[in-house]
C-alpha cells in the first residue's frame, strides 16, 4: 500500500470572512516540491472571490483522471511494442445532478489523440484495446463513481 499526500494552505488575511466575502484563492503543496495555486471555480463562485487563472478542483480531478489513463496507456503500448511519439488529450469533466440530486462531476470524457511511429502500428481494435485496459487499470478511475468515457483518436 502506498500513501499519497497532498497539503493545502489557505489563509483569511484582512478579509472578514463571515460575510462570504473572502478569497478562494490557496495552494497545493506536493511532497516533491510542486506548488500549483488552485481556487474554486469561476463557474461556482463570482471571479472576484477566485482566481481564474488558478486551478480549480474540477479541473484537477479531470487532470487527474486524464493524466492516469494516458500513463497507463503508455505503459501498455510499450510494453505491446507500439512506439507512441506524442500523447494529448483534451479531457472535459461535465458538472451536473447525481441520482441523488447533488452537483458532481457526473461525465469525463477522454479525447486522447495519440501519434504512433515505427513500423509496428495499432489497428483501431487494437488501440481501442489499449485504452480500455488503461482505464481498467487506472487506480484513478478506479477510484471514482462518475462516468469516464475514452474516445480516443489515432493521430
Amino acid at each position: 500500500m502506498s500513501r499519497h499526500v497532498a497539503e493545502v494552505r489557505w489563509t483569511r488575511g484582512e478579509q472578514d470572512f463571515l460575510d462570504q466575502r473572502y478569497g478562494r484563492a490557496h495552494e497545493w503543496r506536493f511532497d516533491g516540491g510542486a506548488v500549483v495555486r488552485g481556487a474554486a471555480s469561476p463557474h461556482r463562485v463570482p471571479a472576484r472571490y477566485t482566481d481564474p487563472a488558478a486551478v480549480d478542483p474540477e479541473e484537477a480531478f479531470v487532470a487527474s483522471v486524464s493524466s492516469c489513463h494516458m500513463l497507463w496507456f503508455l505503459s501498455l503500448a510499450a510494453r505491446a511494442g507500439y512506439r507512441v511519439d506524442a500523447y494529448v488529450d483534451q479531457a472535459e469533466g461535465e458538472m451536473g445532478s447525481d441520482a441523488a440530486g447533488r452537483m458532481a462531476i457526473t461525465c469525463i470524457r477522454l479525447r486522447p489523440v495519440v501519434t504512433f511511429s515505427g513500423a509496428r502500428q495499432p489497428d483501431a481494435s487494437t488501440h481501442d484495446g489499449l485504452h480500455h485496459a488503461a482505464h481498467e487499470s487506472c487506480f484513478i478511475a478506479n477510484s471514482v463513481k462518475c462516468e469516464i468515457r475514452c474516445e480516443p483518436v489515432i493521430a
